[in-house]
């Protein structure tokens, strides 16, 4: 059997049918043709690496912080706007920066307070169909292409989560931290919600259905902490750093 033709480009091997017509400096220094390959794969892999390097640069002397997510939709005259403000106030007392979405509603009020208690505010916003600007709150803003590498700074340069009311975009964050904790990703990150009445409905179906099916454990459910005291969620990360075991029930 005739060997067939190959070529060698860089790792990757290429035979038969696959075997491009032109070299890939003839594409390079091609100027004629369109611009497609700014979108191919392989190009992707360059704007995900540069957003790892810049989310990582911007990041790295944060120092201590704790993550907070909420509805992008909350107006400044519903009670959860001010408990946003109260969080960010809270946290940077007690020593935390505050990293947020850096969007409007809860974001907005948890920048806000960090900045009027003289703390680190930080944003973290994503390119969305629709037009949603970083808040006039935010003192570090870095905008991302990638959810997935948005949600690695929100983990990598945080101490916990805290989680006020929101929709399906704060429910992915919630579940992924959930996640992270149950396989032991992430150890010793405090995931606590604020608002019982919001969250009670949620907890409820996940032991009442979940655990009960046994598709999660109450180890699971025990990572868990509601409350509606803004200084008791802060004293989870303050008992934290303290050494101190932290009681979920």
């Amino acid at each position: 059997m005739t060997k067939p033709r190959e070529l060698q480009k860089g790792p990757v091997r290429l035979r038969r049918g696959q075997i491009e017509a032109s070299t890939t400096d003839q594409r390079l220094l091609d100027s004629r043709g369109e611009a497609n390959w700014l979108h191919t794969d392989p190009w992707r892999v360059l704007r995900i690496q540069a957003e790892f390097v810049e989310g990582f640069g911007g990041l790295a002397e944060l120092g201590p912080a704790v993550s907070v997510f909420g509805s992008a939709r909350t107006r400044k005259d519903d009670p959860m706007y001010g408990k946003g403000v109260e969080v960010g106030m809270g946290l940077v007392n007690a020593g935390y920066g505050v990293i947020t979405g850096g969007g409007p509603g809860v974001m907005e009020a948890v920048n806000k307070g960090a900045v009027k208690a003289g703390g680190i505010s930080v944003g973290l916003g994503i390119e969305l169909p629709f037009e949603q600007a970083m808040n006039k709150w935010v003192d570090i803003g870095i905008n991302f292409r990638y959810f997935f590498v948005r949600k690695t700074m929100f983990v990598k340069y945080a101490q916990g989560f805290i989680v006020l009311p929101g929709g399906f975009g704060t429910m992915d964050e919630l579940f992924e931290a959930i996640t992270l904790a149950q396989t032991g990703k992430v150890t010793s990150f405090p995931i606590v919600l604020i608002g019982k009445d919001y969250w009670s409905g949620l907890l409820d179906w996940l032991r009442g259905t979940m655990l009960d099916d046994s598709k999660i454990g109450e180890n699971d459910l025990d990572m868990i902490y509601v409350t509606d005291s803004v200084p008791d969620a802060i004293a989870r990360f303050e008992q934290q750093d303290r050494g101190e075991s932290v009681d979920l029930g």
